[in-house]
């Protein structure tokens, strides 16, 4: 592994991740980026709950009934019990999705891919305000500051990794949306030097 410290901080939209470094294997670790047009993995990296900042776990409780409607679950089943300080998170608290029949509650089951996304398309909402940052970045997460693969790459536990685009390609623009365009042209600068 190798971390390279950026010559500035980046903190995101929320004031928190901050980025101050970054994992270099995100440029040369790669993995299949269409998701949704993927036929081999049934959607495995939807069988964990994510960890996601309480503030928004609030927002996504305040959709109402039709979004629990829409979830088939009642909302008091949306999330685990565990609750804890983390200084990464916007709020300094994070909470974390339930899992129900093998898949985190917000898996859509039919048409594949994630609820809270689908219901902000269908309803115009921003489901970058909605949907876990964690996530949003997948395959790349944060930790102390570093941008890294996130442990499903590190673990080869991804099924879809090893080819395709780098892990920093599929998550730039959520990147540049979250952490702004000037992380990403440093980023942009170390991944063209990065075999």
């Amino acid at each position: 592994m190798s971390v390279i410290a950026l010559g500035k901080s980046y903190p995101s939209i929320f004031a928190r991740p901050v980025i101050k470094s970054v994992d270099s294997r995100i440029f040369s670790f790669r993995y299949f980026r269409d998701c949704m047009s993927c036929t081999f993995c049934k959607d495995q990296c939807c069988e964990h709950g994510v960890d996601i900042d309480a503030g928004n776990a609030e927002h996504v409780l305040g959709l109402g009934e039709a979004f629990e409607a829409y979830v088939g679950r009642p909302m008091a089943f949306w999330f685990t019990e565990e609750e804890g300080a983390d200084s990464e998170f916007p709020s300094g608290r994070r909470r974390r999705t339930a899992v129900a029949d093998g898949y985190c509650v917000f898996h859509d089951r039919i048409r594949r891919g994630c609820k809270i996304h689908a219901w902000s398309l269908a309803h115009g909402l921003d489901h970058r305000r909605l949907k876990p940052l964690v996530s949003l970045l997948f395959p790349v997460t944060f930790e102390a500051g570093v941008l890294m693969p996130s442990n499903e790459i590190l673990d080869g536990t991804l099924i879809c990794s090893g080819e395709g685009e780098s892990l920093y390609a599929g998550a730039r623009d959520e990147i540049a949306y979250f952490f702004g365009r000037e992380l990403v042209v440093a980023l942009d600068g170390l991944a063209a030097h990065t075999p």
